[in-house]
């Protein structure tokens, strides 16, 4: 007796394995660069600037972007993630920046965290500060003290042999 071959069943869609890396498009040159899932966003700025030549503007920071929502910032500790489907990363120069709002809250985070963003041209505080009165008084004032402490030093010194001799005759 023959048995009727049964059907066999559909093909499984094997899900898509992940990409090992992560794609982001550099503004300033319009090259892609890949980096590894996981990578600090602040070293992937860095090396992107690093790698940009002449009058390029540099990036600041790494965004997600996709057509109808809202980007998503990568801060300097974040690590690169793809978001799927339709999201890319682009980096973002200062020029990007253009509007009033978020030039404002940029130049508010910097002064908030100076040196967290790295590789960002005008992190670091330049503060020029007035040479006062008061700063004049408190030189001169060191001057004398380390003087002062020298000649009671030197007086202690001088002044050693004698003590230990004293001391030994007791």
């Amino acid at each position: 007796m023959a048995q009727p071959s049964s059907p066999s069943p559909p093909p499984q869609q094997t899900p898509r394995p992940t990409p090992q890396y992560v794609e982001v498009n550099c503004a300033s040159s319009g090259k892609k660069r890949r980096f590894a899932a996981g990578t600090d966003a602040g070293f992937a700025v860095a090396l992107i600037n690093r790698k940009l030549k002449g009058t390029v503007v540099p990036a600041s920071h790494i965004e997600a972007v996709k057509d109808g929502e809202v980007p998503i910032a990568f801060g300097p500790t974040s690590f690169l993630s793809d978001f799927g489907d339709g999201w890319k990363l682009q980096t973002v120069t200062l020029t990007d920046l253009s509007s009033e709002v978020r030039n404002e809250q940029f130049q508010q985070m910097r002064m908030q965290a100076p040196g967290l963003v790295s590789g960002v041209p005008g992190t670091a505080r330049s503060v020029s500060n007035p040479i006062t009165f008061v700063y004049i008084v408190k030189i001169i004032f060191a001057f004398i003290l380390i003087f002062v402490l020298g000649a009671i030093f030197t007086l202690f010194l001088d002044n050693l042999p004698a003590f230990i001799l004293s001391l030994k005759s007791i």
